[in-house]
């Protein structure tokens, strides 16, 4: 591919982005394909330097506003310093979490004015948006179920985790209003299945996009 492909998962806690995210990366690197995993909050060295005062909560005392600026400062170094260069040399990124978690988590159940956001994602996503957002949609009492099991017993609830059942609600309801509103970006995926099958519709997804995107001879050798 001249361009590379970028791929953002977006969803709730214990959706199970990072387990799907793994998985097609195998299959993609299987077939030859450059791929790079990356994640939000994080990334890049910059970025990864925020991620720890965003889960902390450190930044939660100064609302939601510095956090959305927090989040955007890490998204433009991780954008510049590590998916622009790996999507223009052909390769297929495969991100955990990307603009959309902040529409959903500073915007919608942060409050923040909706001009406030679209500025702030324009300067920090400098027009590298996603070729495809697969959004993991789950019930979110059984994905705090699963979040709460994965964790180490000495861990506790993360800044986002931590947050009541009627927040996690909303924003499961923002997610399936922006997959809605740009159908040709977004695809929900029933995150409460099995992960095998989980595996085979994310897997497919993936796979017709790059068709449509690639000439026929590399699909065939493909």
């Amino acid at each position: 591919m001249a361009r590379g492909f970028f791929i953002t998962f977006e969803g709730g806690e214990g959706a199970g982005k990072s387990t799907q995210i793994d998985r097609l990366a195998s299959k993609l690197r299987a077939k030859k394909y450059d791929v790079v995993l990356t994640r939000e909050p994080g990334g890049s060295p910059g970025a990864e330097a925020v991620r720890h005062v965003l889960l902390s909560g450190a930044a939660e005392p100064f609302g939601p506003e510095m956090e959305a600026l927090l989040f955007a400062a890490a998204r433009s170094d991780h954008v510049e310093q590590v998916i622009r260069p790996a999507v223009s040399r052909g390769a297929i990124v495969l991100c955990d979490r990307f603009l959309d978690s902040s529409r959903v988590y500073q915007g919608v159940t942060g409050g923040l004015d909706d001009d406030f956001m679209a500025s702030v994602e324009r300067v920090a996503i400098n027009g590298m948006m996603p070729d495809l957002t697969l959004i993991l949609d789950i019930d979110p009492r059984e994905g705090l179920r699963r979040a709460t099991a994965r964790r180490d017993k000495d861990d506790g609830p993360d800044r986002f985790e931590k947050e009541t059942l009627a927040i996690h609600q909303r924003r499961r309801d923002a997610f399936l209003k922006i997959a809605a509103a740009e159908p040709e970006r977004c695809i929900v995926v029933d995150a409460s299945r099995d992960p095998a099958e989980v595996e085979d519709i994310v897997t497919a997804a993936v796979f017709a996009a790059l068709a449509e995107r690639l000439p026929a001879t590399r699909t065939a050798q493909a």
